[in-house]
Order: C-alpha cells, then structure tokens, then sequence
C-alpha cells in the first residue's frame, strides 16, 4: 500500500513517516514520557486502532491534541507518526483592552483560537489612552484600566475585569496551551494614573506622562502591580516603559526600579525596547540588564541598535506586524498576510533588518492589535475577524516557518476551518 502523505495543518508539522490506513475517532491515549522535542514538542502516532500523543509536558500533550482535532475535523486522520516542535519559545499575539475594553467572552474566544493553532502567549496590554485628547485638554481625553480593586477605587474603568474575570481567563488560557502575559504601561501612556492622581501627572496633571521627578509617580505604579501581581500566574509581567519624553535621566531610573520591584515580587520583567532614542547615552549603557524587550520599533531599538547587546528579544515590529482596526496606518484593515507568508519569519525585522536566524537572544514574535482610534465606529467583533484573517500565517512562521511547502493562495484557502 502507499504510504500516507504529510497532511495539512496549520502550522505544519516538522517531521512525518507516513503510515498505511486511517483512524476514525476512537481511542486517544495521552503518555507524559521523554521524547527529546522539548518542553513544548510532542510525538502523535496515529494507528488505524488508536491515536497516541507522547510529551514531556503537559503542553506539548495540549499541542498533540490540538493537531490532532484539526485532522480528525477533516475526516478519518491518516496513519503516520508526526513529530512537532516549536522554532520559538515565545509565538504570541497583543490585545490593546486598555483603549477599548473588550468583553471577556471575546477573549476566551481568542484563546481558543489561538489555541488552535499553537500560539502560545497572550499578552494583555490593560492601561491606556487615547494618543492626542480633544483640543488638547488631557482632562477630556479617553482613558481605561481595566482590573478593579478596592485597594484602589476610583483607578479602574466602569468596564474592567474582576478577579473572578481574570481567573477565568487563566484557567482557560492554561487548557489551551497558553500562558497570559499582563501590562500594566507606564510612564507614558498613563492618563489613567493621573486621572486617579493628578498630583502625580507630567505639567501639573495636563498630560498622559507621569512626573518623574515626584516619588510618588513610582511608588503608585509600583504599588498598583503589588496589587496585581497574586492574580497572574505566568511568569511574566510588562510595565510597558515605552515613548516617554520628557527626561531621559529619570526614564533610566523608572526603568530600573521597575524591573527590579517587578523581580522581588516574583515575576521576570518585560518591556517595550527604547534605548535607543529615550536613554541618556543612546544605548543600554546603566539600563537593568535582566529584563525581556519587545522591539517594537527599528528607530527606538531594532535589530542594528541591539547589536552586541545581550537582552532576550521579542519581535514586535509596528512595520511588519502592528495592526490598528481603521486606521490609514499600521494595516488598519489587516496584517499583509501574502507578504509575511513568502518573506517573514521572527528573525525578520522591517527595511531590511534582521538577527540571524537562530539567534539565542530571539525568542519569538509578539504581533499587536491596537485600538488607537478610541472615538472610531467599530464592534468588538472586527478585532477578532482581524486577529483570526492573519493568525493561520503568523503561526506558521512562528512554529515551522516555511515548512507548509505550499503557494500562498493554497495555504491560505486550505487554512480556513
């Protein structure tokens, strides 16, 4: 008999041995043994009697699963032996709630989605507010945040999550494979903080920057994360640390406070790359060594401005993989799905920028859907239609990169469910 085909999923398995026959549903047997594919690969031998998935963890068991729903939702799953391993550890997606508060039934949505298809982060940026206020009066400009707790009344937003809330987004994040990476930004883009404290706020509270010069800018922030931090169970938490302009010197300072209070809690220190543009030598000469950046921006600290330096990346580049819904920038009516397809991978940065492949420092991709347009007209239901139109591709190169082997136009056909 012929031997079986590698068959279609998204993403692409890395290895097949094609087997004889077919398995309709029936037995599945879950085996936590070594397989030597690491933490999040995953051995699936599929027999005409049983489908079997062997990890080391359960996560990779949660993959195995995952990839073999997907053959079993096209019919009888060929026989084979798949083994399938993820090329990044971190293959994740942002969502802005803090500009737009979603509802959490959206979001248990886009875990499942991303789910699905392997991703393995969701990070949720919680604070914000809207970029210019009207007329320039920052007292009228539209802000969120979006946990609520009575330690600190008055500082959430009237739709914003509760601890019931947010552990239910956990528990199924944790069912699917997924790890919840929260934000809490500052000190830019903390309109939030000053509406709750206009004391504490850049030109006498008329501003989205916190004052840096008053302790207790930071001692608030610090304190709002103390609050939080026993509600996430990841071990990541980001304090944002992203376009703030008014003092390079004290933006160093919040940076290091922040990351090491962020550490004694616990926790590994996230940030958005900025070096440099926004530090006192243009580098990350005296900068806190121990935290994970996301480079968002080639200009605030891409690939050339990390040369030689040493910090965990995460490629986030606003070029390739920002998307702001209706918006005439940062593909505001959808990611540029045939072009990340044939040319990206996380490696690949925006104007001809890149790391190696390979490169230790990278650890994945982390693409965002901003909602930078607080005022526009759309539902919460054109967010997830945009995450969903370009997740298939992101997690194709996320995970196996050009393994699929097929045109665009087929894969793209073959990857709608």
């Amino acid at each position: 008999m012929v031997k079986n085909e590698r068959p279609f999923v998204v993403p692409a398995l890395q290895e097949w041995t094609g087997g004889e026959g077919v398995f309709v549903p029936g037995v599945v047997r879950r085996e936590l043994a070594p397989t030597g594919l690491g933490d999040e690969g995953y051995r699936l031998e599929i027999t005409p009697d049983a489908a079997t998935v062997t990890a080391e963890t359960e996560r990779g068991l949660i993959h195995g699963a995952a990839t073999l729903d997907q053959l079993l939702a096209r019919g009888p799953a060929p026989c084979g032996v798949a083994e399938d391993w993820p090329n990044y550890p971190v293959r994740g997606y942002l969502l802005d709630v803090g500009r737009r508060y979603v509802t959490p039934e959206l979001i248990h949505r886009l875990l499942r989605l991303m789910g699905r298809f392997k991703l393995n982060e969701l990070q949720l940026h919680l604070n914000d507010n809207e970029i210019k206020p009207p007329d320039g009066d920052w007292n009228r400009a539209l802000h969120g945040f979006r946990l609520r707790s009575a330690a600190f009344p008055g500082l959430a937003s009237p739709e914003s999550y509760s601890r019931a809330d947010w552990d239910g987004f956990e528990d199924l994040a944790a069912a699917h494979g997924i790890t919840l990476v929260p934000e809490i930004d500052a000190p830019a883009h903390a309109r939030s903080f000053i509406a709750y404290d206009p004391s504490l706020g850049h030109d006498g509270g008329d501003s989205d920057h916190l004052d840096l010069a008053n302790p207790a800018a930071t001692e608030l922030v610090k304190a709002v994360i103390t609050e939080f931090v026993p509600w996430f169970r990841g071990p990541a938490v980001h304090f944002g640390a992203d376009e703030y302009y008014q003092s390079k010197e004290l933006w160093q300072r919040f940076f290091n406070d922040m990351a090491a209070h962020i550490r004694s809690l616990g926790k590994q220190p996230r940030a958005w790359g900025g070096f440099t543009r926004l530090s006192p030598t243009g580098d990350t000469t005296g900068f806190d060594p121990d935290v994970v950046v996301n480079s968002w921006n080639n200009g605030f600290y891409g690939p050339e401005g990390a040369r030689g330096d040493t910090y965990p990346l995460i490629n986030s580049n606003d070029a390739l993989l920002y998307l702001v819904p209706e918006a005439d920038y940062y593909h505001g009516h959808g990611l540029d799905n045939e072009w990340l397809y044939d040319h990206w991978e996380p490696h690949v940065f925006a104007d001809g920028e890149r790391l190696d492949p390979g490169d230790p420092r990278l650890l994945g991709a982390m693409p965002a859907l901003w909602n930078d347009l607080v005022r526009a007209s759309y539902p919460q239901e054109r967010m997830y239609e945009l995450i969903e139109d370009s997740l298939p591709v992101l997690a194709q190169k996320m995970w196996s990169g050009s393994k699929a082997g097929l045109p665009y136009a087929e894969f793209s056909s073959r990857a709608r469910p």
